[in-house]
């Protein structure tokens, strides 16, 4: 299994401030990671920094093989390509169907073909069965269509990594489950890596995988947790 994201006495920093001293984890080909924490303990910023929005503080990090510390803002497109972010408020554009939405995505990232564009987004749309909706309008779907109409959205470059961030955190908690199976789903038969930021302590025990607590500027492994039987190397 090839190491996608890599941190070692990784600084995570928030504008000027460090938020998490001394990150080491390092995610492989079909991990799946819960990175967890209170509000403002630097959950996020560490998805942030992973597709280069935020600078590498100190340390050393890579990211399916681009170093972040030396990172060439050109080259950040081309790193964000091989990723798929999740977001908590979907992040959908609601003036425009769902279709017009990942047309929009493809697009933004150097897709031309029109035919192979159509093709593309009827593959990610089946795969998270929302084959039927492609014409639809935001809001004339359900919280969680919009979330699995963001999670083809993330699908649309054969990502190697998902970034999920609070995936789950509008949803209740029948919806929450669909789209937590079909995070592993994807997972487990893709070979897609998750990491997932969430407070959601539950899901630890109904979905396991490693899990990195976030307090006091430190984000450690959780060593009391149960892991499943996956490949990721810490």
């Amino acid at each position: 299994m090839s190491e996608l994201i890599t941190f070692r006495s990784a600084d995570i920093v928030n504008g000027e401030s460090i938020v998490v001293s001394g990150l080491d984890v390092a995610v492989s080909t079909g991990g799946f990671v819960y990175i967890a924490g209170k509000v403002g303990t630097g959950k996020t910023c560490i998805i942030r920094t992973i597709i280069a929005e935020n600078r590498l503080g100190g340390g050393q990090a890579t990211v399916c093989g681009y170093d972040l510390a030396t990172i060439r803002s050109k080259d950040i497109p081309f790193l964000r390509r091989r990723l798929g972010v999740v977001f908590q408020d979907f992040q959908l554009l609601t003036d425009r169907t769902v279709f017009d939405n990942l047309e929009f995505a493809l697009k933004a990232t150097d897709w031309k073909d029109k035919a192979g564009m159509e093709k593309r987004i009827t593959e990610v749309l089946e795969a998270v069965g929302m084959q039927t909706k492609a014409h639809k309008m935001p809001h004339q779907l359900s919280g969680g269509e919009q979330q699995r109409i963001a999670i083809a959205r993330a699908l649309l470059n054969n990502p190697e990594v998902i970034l999920a961030d609070e995936p789950t955190g509008n949803l209740d908690s029948e919806t929450a489950d669909g789209i937590m199976n079909l995070l592993r789903r994807l997972n487990r038969e893709n070979g897609t890596a998750i990491l997932m930021v969430t407070h959601n302590r539950e899901l630890f025990d109904k979905y396991p995988g490693r899990i990195f607590i976030c307090h006091d500027e430190r984000c450690e492994e959780d060593e009391t947790a149960v892991a499943a039987p996956i490949e990721i190397v810490i």
